[in-house]
């Protein structure tokens, strides 16, 4: 099994939650800067030219991080970061949609409009980059209201891939200068304790 990795926040999802499984996957770094992901030798594994892809040793291939992820969980199931009851799980699975959609989402979709790496991969719209940077502070201001409540994590008391998307969320937000205000005590409380984790610096 080998991963195919890349400095880009999907990637650091799957590094993250490999890192906390604990678990040794070996990887081969992709420069995305140098069009490694645009060979023709990648396009076989992915056409889309899109990172991550796992690869099992019987050559199946598994590209999209939530899908790799889900195939960790079931192969190396402690801990679980999908939940470990009905009620549980569901509640990590609306997470971390939420976080995907409202926080990541919106974010992604500034540095996909604004960013020059992306300039030749589609098309750019600085107005849409626009309307979505000023909606980025009242998305962290919903996620503050919801963490209002004193819970530890996104989904509850227990770390989860919803905190793991949330981890990329952040990174995105260095890139596009869209961090959380500091009035936003809670969100800023709860990524404090995700950089505290091992996992952040994978």
């Amino acid at each position: 099994m080998k991963l195919y990795d890349g400095g880009a926040p999907s990637p650091r999802r799957v590094r993250i939650f490999i890192a906390e499984k604990g678990l040794d996957i070996p990887k081969v770094e992709l420069d995305l800067t140098a069009g490694d992901n645009r060979h023709p030798d990648f396009l076989k594994l992915n056409s889309l030219g899109q990172v991550p892809v796992l690869e099992l040793d019987d050559r199946t291939v598994i590209s999209e991080s939530i899908a790799i992820c889900r195939y960790l969980e079931e192969t190396h199931p402690d801990p679980a970061l999908f939940g470990s009851d009905a009620v549980e799980r569901a509640r990590i699975e609306m997470w971390n949609r939420r976080m995907e959609i409202e926080i990541l989402g919106t974010l992604a979709n500034v540095a996909m409009h604004t960013l020059p790496y992306f300039k030749d991969k589609g098309i750019q719209v600085p107005a849409f980059a626009d309307a979505q940077r000023e909606a980025a502070q009242t998305k962290w201001a919903w996620l503050n209201d919801e963490l209002s409540d004193g819970r530890a994590f996104v989904a509850g008391e227990v770390f989860s891939i919803a905190d793991i998307t949330g981890m990329a969320a952040s990174m995105v937000a260095e890139f596009v200068d869209l961090k959380p205000g500091e009035h936003l005590h809670h969100v800023r409380a709860w990524e404090e304790t995700l950089r505290s984790r091992h996992s952040w610096s994978v």
